[in-house]
């Protein structure tokens, strides 16, 4: 049976998201180390549900002042690891140097946590002032591959197009691409293509949903969508279409699964083809998998929620009706945002590039009067020199 979106429904996903900012089930220990993303999918939920007036003005400020608080930059004359964390796990305080050395050596930027958490930081109303741009970017930079990939962190890391989307949110983000080379990362992209024109995790493997969207949507946020000819977009669309059985899958020959509703829904609203699927089918399916007594979502009817499935299944039912699904907010696909956190974040650019625009007339105006003071000018009877080469007309 399948239960539609109502007022009252909204309010219990509301309330399942506000729990999980207060402490994670037994069941999601093993995820303490990624807490950033578990923020992530519930504020972010709560700005869908169009329910962030639920987080408080304090706990709104607590949220960002511990995001802060996990963010990495590195030492002078050390190597680039700078980034966001998922949590302050070894972010110790103490008086012992050693043990700080120690601990320093585990401190680095985890692309997916510094994703999410700039998410987070955007959508609770932060100018991000607190963030170097560039150092950031620098720390992104450092760890894309030779193939054009990109690793999670420095160090013991998988590579791979979730990464790759990573970066180039990031970047988009921040408005600044820094030293991360654009064309490595489309050539990676582009050769993880595969017969069936699916993208896969890596230049060899399998297509999948997850992995088709964060190659479109890298590729959207860097620019370089429209560097895909027409004939091959036309096959990846119908590749996404196929992936429809009555929710969608993620792979064929997969059972459907709640999460694919936004990985395969925003992949082809990137390619402005999700009209071509079955809206009513896939709704349904979505509504069949939520929680009707505590609220979130599952990834399968009858199954146990969590804050993943239900964060991307209400995103995917914002594209099941036309407008959007009337109870929640429009959604940026590529970033996975909000359409009004998105907003915010157009205006940090807008403000950025002012400040950049603002900041080059003030060097050239500071380079002129440089030039002036230096500039030896001396009146010789009625003949006036402003040079030793070039003399007044």
């Amino acid at each position: 049976m399948s239960y539609g979106l109502n007022i009252d429904r909204i309010n219990k996903h509301a309330k399942y998201f506000m729990r999980f900012l207060d402490v994670l089930p037994a069941n999601l220990a093993s995820h303490d180390c990624t807490r950033g993303t578990i923020v992530f999918f519930a504020v972010c939920g709560l700005d869908v549900l169009n329910s962030l007036d639920l987080i408080t003005e304090a706990r709104r400020k607590h949220i960002i002042d511990w995001i802060y608080g996990n963010l990495v930059t590195p030492r002078p004359e050390h190597r680039c690891c700078s980034g966001f964390q998922g949590g302050r796990f070894v972010m110790i305080k103490n008086d012992n140097e050693e043990l700080l050395e120690n601990v320093r050596c585990f401190q680095w930027g985890h692309l997916a946590m510094t994703y999410t958490s700039i998410g987070i930081l955007v959508t609770l109303g932060d100018d991000l002032s607190r963030l170097d741009r560039k150092i950031i970017v620098d720390g992104v930079a450092a760890v894309q591959r030779s193939d054009g990939s990109f690793s999670a962190c420095i160090d013991g890391s998988e590579h791979d197009m979730r990464f790759v989307f990573c970066a180039a949110a990031i970047c988009h983000m921040l408005d600044y691409w820094g030293d991360v080379n654009k064309e490595k990362m489309y050539q990676f992209i582009m050769n993880s293509i595969r017969y069936d024109h699916g993208f896969s995790q890596h230049t060899s493997g399998e297509g999948h949903g997850g992995t088709t969207y964060c190659a479109l949507a890298a590729l959207e946020l860097s620019g370089q969508l429209n560097r895909i000819s027409a004939a091959a977009l036309e096959d990846i669309k119908r590749w996404c279409i196929f992936r429809q059985v009555n929710g969608f899958q993620g792979r064929p020959n997969k059972p459907a699964d709640t999460c694919y509703s936004f990985w395969i829904g925003a992949a082809l609203q990137i390619l402005n083809a999700f009209h071509l699927t079955d809206f009513d089918s896939n709704r349904s399916y979505v509504l069949e998998t939520q929680d009707n007594v505590v609220g979130g979502f599952a990834k399968w009817p009858q199954s146990t929620t969590d804050p993943f499935h239900t964060y991307l299944g209400i995103c995917g039912l914002t594209f099941t009706e036309k407008g959007g699904e009337s109870l929640l907010a429009e959604i940026m696909p590529s970033l996975n945002i909000s359409k009004r956190a998105y907003e915010n974040l157009k205006i940090l650019h807008s403000k950025w590039s002012f400040q950049n625009v603002e900041d080059g007339y003030q060097g050239t105006y500071r380079n002129l009067a440089k030039e002036l003071t230096e500039t030896k000018i001396s009146v010789e009877e009625d003949e006036l020199v402003t040079s030793p080469l070039i003399r007044a007309q």
